[in-house]
C-alpha cells in the first residue's frame, strides 16, 4: 500500500520507506537504478557515486535530480508525489492520462507505468472515474488509423523473444481468465498485474522479429483486456478504462482487428454499467464498423447485443429489439470452428442473458423472466449470478416479491465464492427495488435469511456511500 505524502514525511523518509518495503539494501537499489537506466539507453556514474547519492537523499541532505527521479519512480513503481518528489509531480499526470497511445513505444511505457502503480495501490488511479472523451477519442483514432506500427529498435542488451515466450504468456493468461470467471475479478486481479509487470513487461521491451512482435502484441492485448475486465469487475473504472485503451493499441499493432473490436465492445459494456449509454451505443457501433471486413457471426452478435443493452437503458425499446434481432440472426449462422477461441463463450445462453437485461431495463417483466430463465449456462458462475439477479429483479417488476426473494437467495448461494464489486452492485440495485415493495412476510423472511451472506453485507457499505 502506498504511504500518502504527509507534511511530516520528508522526501528522504519516503524514499527510505519505499526501499525497505521492497526489501532492498542501498547497494541493491543502486543496481536496480543502473539496470533501468541501461534499459533506457542511459549510463550512471560509478557504484560508489550512486550509493553516496542514495544515502544523501535518504538522510535529507539533498533531493534526487531530475535525471534520477524517473528512475526511482520506475524502480519502486510509485509516482513522484508518493515519493515526495514535488519537483517531478508531472509523472503523476502521465499515470492519469487517458489519451490513446500514439505509438507502440508509448503504449509499452504507459502500460508498464500503470501496472507498477496498480501494484503499489496508487489511490488516485484506483479511485479515478472513466473519461468520456477517452471513449470517443479511442474509437475514432482506431477507426481512422487502424494500420499497425512497430516499436523502436532495442539495444543489444534487450532479451530475445520468440514464439515460445508468447505461448507461455497466452497459457498463463488463459489460466487467470478461468479464475476470473469462477471467482470474480477481485480474486486474482493483483496476481494478474504482478505477472504482467514482472514477466510480460520485459518481453515487450525485448527484441523480436516482426512476426513474433505481432503475435506478442496481440497476446498482450488479450492479457491487458483481461486486466481491464478484472479491474472493471472490481469497480476501478478509471483504471479499467486505461487498460482497455492500452489493449486497443496493442491489438492495433498486433494487426488483430477482431480483438480490437472486442475491446471496443468491452468499453461499451463498461460505459453502459456506469451510465454513459450514448457512448456505450457508439462504441458498440464502432466495433461493428471497424471490423466489418473480418467480423465473424459471433462477434457481430455480441456487438449488436452491446448496442441493445445501451439502447435499452435509454428507453429506446424499438432500437433495442432491432439490435437483439440482429444479434440472434448472426448467432444462428455461426460456425465455431471459424471463430476466435476467446469469443466462443458467447452462445445462446449468453445472448439470452443480454436480452434479459434489456427487457428488464425497458420494464417488460414477462419477457425478462422468459429470457433470464434460459440464460443459465451452468459453466460461467459470474454470468449465471448476473442472470439470476436479473430474473429476481424481473419478478419484482412483475409484482411477485415472494418469487423474487426466492430467486435472489439462489443468486446469493451461487455467488458465495465470487469476489466482485459488480455482483455487489447488482445486489444493491435489487435491494433498493426491494425496499420499495414495503413490509411483507416474504421480504421480512428474506432479510433474515440473507443477513449473514458476505455479498449481501457488502451492499450495506455500498449503499451508504
Amino acid at each position: 500500500m502506498v504511504i500518502a505524502t504527509k507534511p511530516a514525511q520528508s522526501c528522504g523518509t519516503l524514499l527510505r520507506d519505499a526501499r525497505k518495503r521492497r526489501g532492498w539494501s542501498q547497494p541493491r537499489l543502486a543496481i536496480e537504478l543502473r539496470r533501468i537506466a541501461g534499459r533506457h539507453g542511459r549510463t550512471l556514474p560509478a557504484d560508489s557515486s550512486v550509493k553516496r547519492r542514495i544515502a544523501s537523499w535518504e538522510n535529507g541532505h539533498s533531493a534526487p535530480e531530475e535525471f534520477y527521479g524517473p528512475l526511482l519512480c520506475e524502480a519502486f513503481g510509485l509516482t513522484a508525489a508518493a515519493l515526495g518528489l514535488k519537483h517531478l509531480t508531472g509523472q503523476d499526470a502521465a499515470l492519469l492520462d487517458t489519451s490513446y497511445p500514439a505509438s507502440p513505444d508509448t503504449a509499452i511505457a504507459g502500460v508498464d507505468r500503470l501496472w507498477r502503480a496498480d501494484l503499489n495501490g496508487y489511490e488516485p488511479l484506483l479511485e479515478a472515474g472513466p473519461s468520456e472523451h477517452a471513449w470517443s477519442e479511442a474509437s475514432l483514432r482506431w477507426l481512422v488509423a487502424p494500420e499497425a506500427s512497430f516499436p523502436s529498435a532495442r539495444g543489444p542488451e534487450a532479451p530475445r523473444v520468440g514464439l515460445g515466450d508468447v505461448t507461455v504468456v497466452k497459457s498463463t493468461s488463459d489460466m487467470f481468465a478461468q479464475l476470473d470467471d469462477r471467482f470474480g475479478g477481485e480474486h486474482a486481479r493483483q496476481s494478474v498485474i504482478q505477472y504482467l509487470s514482472q514477466d510480460v513487461a520485459p518481453l515487450l521491451k525485448g527484441t523480436y522479429t516482426e512476426s513474433v512482435g505481432r503475435a506478442l502484441f496481440s497476446t498482450v492485448a488479450e492479457c491487458t483486456l483481461l486486466a481491464g475486465w478484472m479491474s472493471y469487475d472490481a469497480c476501478h473504472h478509471g483504471l479499467a478504462q486505461r487498460y482497455f485503451l492500452q489493449a486497443l493499441r496493442f491489438a492495433q499493432d498486433g494487426n488483430d482487428r477482431r480483438l480490437a473490436g472486442s475491446i471496443l465492445s468491452a468499453m461499451s459494456h463498461q460505459a453502459t454499467f456506469v451510465g454513459e449509454f450514448v457512448h456505450a451505443a457508439t462504441l458498440a457501433r464502432a466495433a461493428l464498423m471497424g471490423i466489418s471486413g473480418v467480423a465473424t457471426p459471433t462477434l457481430r452478435a455480441q456487438f449488436h447485443a452491446m448496442e441493445a443493452r445501451a439502447l435499452a437503458r435509454t428507453g429506446d425499446r424499438r432500437g433495442c429489439e432491432a439490435a437483439l434481432a440482429q444479434a440472434a440472426k448472426h448467432l444462428e449462422s455461426r460456425n465455431s470452428d471459424d471463430e476466435p477461441e476467446w469469443i466462443t463463450y458467447f452462445d445462446e445462453a449468453e445472448l439470452a442473458a443480454e436480452a434479459a437485461h434489456c427487457f428488464r431495463d425497458v420494464r417488460s417483466a414477462r419477457q425478462a423472466v422468459a429470457y433470464a430463465e434460459n440464460a443459465m449456462s451452468g459453466s460461467h458462475v459470474r454470468s449465471d449470478f448476473f442472470a439470476t439477479m436479473v430474473l429476481a429483479d424481473a419478478h419484482l417488476h412483475a409484482k411477485d416479491p415472494e418469487e423474487a426473494c426466492r430467486v435472489a437467495l439462489d443468486a446469493l448461494d451461487l455467488g458465495e465464492q465470487l469476489r466482485s464489486a459488480r455482483c455487489v452492485a447488482y445486489l444493491a440495485e435489487f435491494r433498493g427495488h426491494l425496499d420499495s415493495v414495503g413490509d411483507c412476510a416474504a421480504v421480512r423472511d428474506f432479510h433474515e435469511q440473507v443477513a449473514d451472506h458476505r455479498l449481501w453485507a457488502a451492499t450495506e457499505k455500498r449503499m451508504r456511500r
